[in-house]
């Protein structure tokens, strides 16, 4: 006996269904699907938030030199005119150097990182790997597991599918 669900669907098209569905349930905490999809989808998020929150605080703090455009009071880059060799003038972007504080992840949590970015999908708006592990992986450190909950609802009305809300404790 195979030991996950089939949902219906080739592998391929299961898989893409449940990254896409891992991934709309990162960016809003919450998803309606039918009751087999939600306990499959259960497992795969769970698995994540577990991996966040075991490798949320392993980083450290560096101080990194970086080197910007400097801006005026509006937001703007800061050129000056600059002569070339051959006697044309053009203009230059100003730069200033600072020092940062950045985080730099140690290999097991860079590793994590990978791999949750293996299950979810690249979104334009947010980064939802930074999303698990600066917000949900904090939430959820005393916890040891059951980070989500399934809700049954009221049957779909078109197919009469078992429905339920996976979504956050």
């Amino acid at each position: 006996m195979a030991g996950t669900r089939k949902l219906g669907k080739p592998t391929d098209q299961r898989l893409a269904m449940l990254k896409t569905q891992t991934t709309d349930f990162f960016k809003n905490d919450k998803i309606v699907t039918t009751e087999a999809r939600a306990k499959e989808l259960k497992s795969i998020v769970d698995s994540i938030i577990s991996l966040a929150v075991k490798e949320s605080k392993n980083f450290e703090e560096v101080e990194v030199k970086v080197i910007k455009a400097k801006l005026d009071s509006n937001g703007r880059k800061v050129t000056e005119k600059v002569t070339s060799k051959n006697g044309k003038e053009y203009l230059r972007v100003v730069k200033e150097e600072k020092m940062e504080k950045r985080q730099k992840d140690m290999p097991s949590r860079l590793n994590a990182r990978r791999k949750i970015m293996t299950k979810i999908n690249k979104v334009k708006d947010i980064d939802l790997v930074d999303k698990l592990f600066n917000e949900i992986a904090p939430k959820y450190e005393e916890r040891q597991g059951g980070y989500t909950t399934i809700l049954k609802m009221e049957p779909r009305r078109g197919d009469n599918s078992k429905m339920a809300i996976l979504k956050l404790i």
